[in-house]
């Protein structure tokens, strides 16, 4: 039963992945999003069921059109992968009970920004505000009293706040505004280790960072537009399931 329900929540997020990335490259261009066949962008021709399976058809077809040949990019692959283990790491955390139906919508509406982030560096309230509304849901879900609910509540409007006025003293070129509503959502999510995800998000954007700017040609660095969506959802997810207080996780790498 076990077995069965990890392979089932993997899937439901590799298959809500794939429609997200439906979603978030419709939505840029003005598409419906609900209607109309995925074509391949190459050569336009209509894609199948068989070429839209989640992992499985980049897998089978080797990152190729079936129909052109030409080389399908690997991101959907892993997005689905990803938001498909994030499904069933929940599912193991929280078990089948109502707090994981709201985390696994939160999850789907993370994913959803966070694809569009990378895409396009932009933060829609369309996927944002609801992101905010279920988080704020599952914070009053587990929390065990109105004093615990409070807490976190005011712990992540302090986090949310900080990274405005981030944005407000650099004028906007340390992080988006729009970065600073999603903060506050992730960490409700995180509850009491939302302090942890925090300071983890800022530790996994230095690293890329500096990886990316290593990496930037010379005379480009300064002008490299990084989005910070997918770091916010790294570093409070990795507290999340992890379970690391920074606090610990320091004393630990001291004391070794």
């Amino acid at each position: 039963m076990l077995l069965a329900l990890s392979i089932f929540f993997f899937v439901l997020g590799a298959v809500i992945a794939s429609f997200l990335g439906v979603v978030t490259g419709r939505l840029h261009t003005g598409e419906p999003w609900f209607s109309g066949r995925s074509r391949c962008d190459a050569c336009g021709t209509a894609l199948t069921t068989t070429d839209l399976a989640p992992i499985l058809s980049w897998l089978v077809l080797l990152g190729h059109c079936r129909h052109c040949g030409a080389r399908i990019s690997p991101c959907s692959l892993i997005a689905e992968a990803v938001l498909g283990t994030l499904f069933w790491l929940a599912y193991v955390q929280l078990g089948l009970a109502l707090p994981l139906v709201f985390f696994l919508i939160a999850l789907s509406l993370l994913a959803a920004l966070v694809l569009y982030d990378l895409r396009h560096t932009v933060v829609p309230a369309v996927f944002s505000l609801p992101f905010a509304l279920v988080s704020v849901a599952f914070a009053a879900l587990v929390a065990p009293d109105a004093a615990a609910f409070g807490f976190s509540f005011l712990t992540a409007a302090l986090i949310g706040l900080s990274l405005a006025f981030l944005h407000f003293v650099s004028r906007g070129r340390a992080m988006g505004l729009a970065d600073a509503p999603i903060a506050f959502s992730l960490a409700l999510l995180a509850g009491p280790l939302a302090f942890s995800g925090f300071v983890y998000t800022f530790w996994i954007g230095a690293i890329i960072g500096v990886v990316i700017l290593a990496r930037a040609p010379k005379g480009h660095k300064m002008g490299i537009e990084v989005p910070f969506a997918p770091f916010l959802a790294a570093g409070f997810l990795l507290a999340f399931f992890s379970g690391w207080s920074v606090f610990s996780l320091i004393t630990w790498i001291i004391t070794r």
